[in-house]
């Protein structure tokens, strides 16, 4: 009975994913190592890597191998391995983190010889070099390594800072400008991209950064602006605490904005330039944190 159960609860899946083969263009194909043990773990790399019209996978829990099918012009083999791996599943370029491996069901938990495996083989071909969290010259992350920021990310805290200047000139028309590039910016976001920590954040601010960025874009009332500014700074301070930007960001504070209650922002640079008074009182607020 519950293997029929199992069977019955993967037909929906089964059906996309032979749609998804179907209409796939530009087609693809790579065989990759995916540690796992069961039908289970089968059908959740499965559906990790799926993403209609554009891949598919089919595991084999026999060799443990994933037979990976994708648009090469939409997606690429590491995107996809990353999105197994914050599944819970090491394979043979990434890592997962250790808190979705323990989140796996008892029946999925396989013996993570892989993570020795793929560190041993990083360590190899990198000449000694054994450390899965470091990159190489090129920027790019070495096999074996644990899933890394989201690179729209650097573009999305980009735009918020390009939306901040605009504010400090009071120039409402080059803000709500600047907010719809912060849009464009916020739907190329992948999660699967996202380490865990990241992934947890973005899932609960991504609503109200989108939420407060259109409400700045379809208005030019600059008062309007500057208070969803406000809200949206928070959201962008909640995620600026969990990516890795590789720079320091200041937060900064206006004891006097919102009638006294105050108000903050985020900005790149240390010296405080006032968005919600701009050349009316520049200079207002302080430093209250450095975020590293």
């Amino acid at each position: 009975m519950k293997t029929i159960n199992n069977i019955l609860m993967a037909l929906p899946f089964m059906a996309a994913f032979t749609s998804c083969n179907a209409q796939l263009k530009n087609e693809k194909t790579v065989t990759v190592k995916v540690f796992g043990n069961c039908d289970m773990c089968e059908s959740t790399i499965e559906q990790a890597a799926y993403k209609k019209k554009v891949a598919s996978a089919d595991w084999d829990q026999n060799t443990k191998l994933a037979r990976i099918t994708f648009d090469p012009t939409q997606t690429n083999e590491d995107e996809i391995l990353k999105r197994i791996a914050y599944s819970g599943y090491d394979n043979e370029k990434y890592l997962a983190p250790d808190d979705a491996y323990a989140k796996l069901p008892d029946c999925c938990k396989y013996e993570r010889k892989g993570k020795k495996e793929i560190t041993a083989n990083n360590a190899a071909s990198h000449q000694g070099h054994t450390n899965v969290n470091t990159k190489d010259s090129t920027n790019h992350e070495k096999p074996g390594a644990e899933i890394t920021a989201a690179p729209e990310l650097y573009t999305l805290f980009d735009a918020y800072f390009n939306l901040k200047n605009a504010l400090i000139q009071s120039d409402a028309k080059t803000a709500s400008a600047k907010a719809a590039e912060l849009l464009k910016t916020y739907d190329k976001v992948e999660m699967g991209k996202m380490k865990e920590a990241e992934h947890t954040v973005w899932m609960k601010e991504m609503g109200n950064v989108k939420k407060h960025a259109e409400k700045i874009a379809t208005t030019k009332d600059l008062t309007a602006q500057r208070k969803h500014f406000s809200e949206l700074s928070e959201n962008m301070y909640t995620l600026s605490k969990v990516a890795n930007l590789g720079y320091a960001v200041y937060k900064q504070h206006c004891p006097m904005y919102n009638d006294g209650e105050g108000a903050n922002w985020l900005s790149k640079e240390s010296a405080v330039k006032n968005p919600y008074y701009g050349s009316q009182m520049l200079t207002c607020g302080k430093t209250v944190e450095t975020i590293k």
